[in-house]
């Protein structure tokens, strides 16, 4: 499995709600979830087959801008 995380501009529980349909319509994605606590309101999605480029589309879409700033494995390690 995978984890990306992403820096984005989704600064509330309402605006995470707008991309919420995006992500959760597609099948590679496992879970995801956003901080909006953390200054850069970080998105982090899981799955097996997911690439940073399907996830910013798709969180384009929504309207929203997502920056990756990690690629993690599946025993946390960088990729």
């Amino acid at each position: 499995m995978k984890i990306i995380k992403f820096k984005t501009n989704m600064n509330s529980e309402g605006r995470v709600a707008g991309v919420a349909p995006f992500l959760d319509g597609s099948e590679n994605i496992s879970s995801w979830q956003v901080n909006t606590e953390h200054p850069d309101k970080v998105l982090s999605v899981a799955g097996e087959q997911i690439e940073p480029g399907q996830i910013k589309e798709l969180v384009k879409k929504a309207g929203f801008e997502a920056e990756v700033i990690r690629v993690q494995g599946i025993g946390g390690v960088d990729l």
